[in-house]
């Protein structure tokens, strides 16, 4: 699926209502990659001042939703994506604004072709979380499963 930030970034933010309350910047969301930024904000800042942890983990597993979208978009009819088991490590301290890039782990037809043997494939997400000097502060690896609908 080529579908590009407009679809993608206005559909996640319309419907997960997280995305929204921490004002989630979709930059680029494709099959390829998505990119997401958390812009500064003090009423989301730990005690140095910094991203929370928890705001952290909600921009890079939102990035990896925004990929999820963009490479299986066309297989929600049959099927629905959820993340299945995520972790995070914390490279760096984050200050300032913070961006995340994430990118599929397996190819999307080797997935595909897994739903349409009839299972339940499951795929990983890998996003790196960057501040405005490049450093990475973060590494998460999502594990997201396409469940076939009933």
């Amino acid at each position: 699926m080529s579908e590009t930030l407009p679809n993608i970034g206005e559909m996640l933010l319309a419907t997960v209502p997280m995305a929204r309350t921490l004002n989630l910047e979709f930059v680029e969301a494709t099959a390829e990659r998505a990119v997401v930024r958390l812009p500064d904000q003090s009423e989301y800042h730990n005690h140095v001042g910094g991203p929370h942890a928890g705001a952290m983990f909600t921009l890079g597993e939102s990035a990896s939703g925004a990929i999820v979208i963009g490479a299986f978009g066309d297989q929600l009819s049959r099927a629905v994506p959820l993340a299945v088991r995520a972790e995070i490590d914390y490279k760096k301290l984050a200050m300032g604004p913070v961006t995340a890039t994430a990118e599929l782990g397996r190819p999307v037809a080797e997935v595909v072709a897994e739903l349409d043997a009839g299972r339940r494939p499951e795929f990983p997400v890998h996003v790196a979380i960057r501040r405005a000097d490049e450093a990475v502060t973060a590494e998460l690896r999502i594990i997201w499963t396409l469940r076939p609908n009933a």
